[in-house]
């Protein structure tokens, strides 16, 4: 016994000769129906003629073609019209000639070149097919053939519109997914540029103090293990993000959070940075995202203290206040290089849009005393 769930993935599956086969084979059977004779649609005034060998023929023509609707919509069309023409001409006026308006839907969804001409070239067919009605069964007005004429008009005009529907679906669809693509490459830089730029930077500044430090070994030692500490940890950080690219990675989150500050703090101190690091409250029992935005913008703002403001006494401090979040860090203008961070801005650009996600506040500017403020205000629980 075929399980329900088979059947429509093997359906789907298909082609669409197969799926639209029953369609076809019904209007068939259907039209040769005895009940059904001399039900279908009457244009001109033929007289009725009972069904015959040329009969199943004409049924045949308009019947069959509906299998190819969708891939071969001219041919279907041009087929079925043939042989309603045919029933018209005979006086069958069967059930089958229901499928020229659907040849022609069909024809105007799935026609995708020469439209307008093909739309002109069945139109100025149709005129023969009228006169000679009008001559073989006199009787209907013109107004008449020119109705049927724009019904048949309106199944194109239908099918047109559901052509253009399903195209805006598509680029509607096509721009949601490069508008995610997009944000899901900005999102990676971010991270990569907050990992690596923070961790390179300290092994910068490490190496270059190394350079000072050959008379005194012990010193020295000390420098460059901070310098392989820091290469370690920046590895580390950068296949953790490599994981997160891969869909089947763990579900493990690694993800640096508020707690880790004093580690941060501890690395940015040993290149050489005098950080203060005051932290009050207690963190909300559900952060969401705010855990991750308030890390990063510690590690960028002691990140531009390193490059920009090396040796100034820098200060980091971190208030939990029930439901949000707030950091500054500050660089006092008395160090060596202490100025505003005159990099691109990338870093500081993508922490306020990450603040503004979450519907905080971010502010990053110059001090009075010539030193550089950083602050952040991140609701907490409000994203995942």
């Amino acid at each position: 016994m075929i399980s329900s769930a088979w059947v429509p993935a093997w359906w789907r599956a298909s082609g669409v000769l197969v799926r639209d086969l029953p369609l076809a084979l019904l209007c068939l059977v259907a039209s040769l129906v005895p009940g059904l004779h001399h039900f279908g649609t009457r244009l001109g005034g033929v007289p009725d003629r009972p069904l015959d060998v040329l009969a199943v023929v004409a049924l045949v023509l308009q019947c069959l073609p509906l299998a190819g609707r969708r891939r071969w919509p001219v041919v279907a069309a041009a087929v079925v019209s043939l042989g309603f023409a045919l029933d018209q001409l005979r006086g069958y006026h069967s059930l089958a000639g229901t499928a020229l308006p659907l040849a022609l839907l069909s024809m105007g969804a799935h026609l995708e070149r020469h439209r307008r001409g093909t739309a002109l070239l069945f139109s100025v067919a149709y005129v023969p097919l009228a006169v000679a009605l009008a001559r073989v069964g006199p009787g209907e007005s013109v107004a008449g053939y020119v109705l049927f004429w724009l019904a048949l008009s309106l199944a194109w005009g239908i099918g047109a519109w559901l052509r253009s529907t399903r195209a805006m679906e598509a680029e509607l669809r096509r721009r949601v997914a490069e508008d995610t693509l997009a944000d899901e490459r900005t999102r990676i830089a971010r991270e990569l540029h907050d990992v690596v730029t923070h961790h390179v930077t300290a092994m910068v500044v490490q190496a270059e103090a190394a350079r000072y430090l050959t008379a005194v070994p012990e010193r020295l030692d000390q420098s460059l293990t901070a310098v392989t500490d820091t290469g370690r940890r920046a590895i580390t950080d950068l296949r953790h993000l490599l994981d997160l690219l891969n869909p089947d990675h763990g579900v493990e989150d690694r993800t640096p959070t508020v707690g880790r500050l004093h580690t941060l703090v501890e690395q940015t101190r040993s290149a050489g940075q005098p950080v203060e690091f005051t932290e009050e409250g207690t963190p909300d029992a559900s952060t969401g995202s705010a855990d991750l935005v308030a890390y990063r913008v510690v590690q960028e703002a002691l990140t531009n203290a390193l490059k920009y403001a090396h040796g100034s006494r820098t200060s980091v401090q971190v208030h939990h206040r029930g439901r949000e979040i707030a950091v500054e860090v500050s660089t006092d203008g008395t160090g060596a290089r202490a100025a505003a961070p005159a990099g691109s801005g990338r870093g500081l650009a993508g922490l306020r849009e990450r603040v503004d996600v979450l519907g905080g506040d971010f502010t990053a500017g110059r001090r009075t005393d010539g030193g550089f403020v950083v602050r952040a205000r991140i609701p907490a629980g409000s994203a995942s």
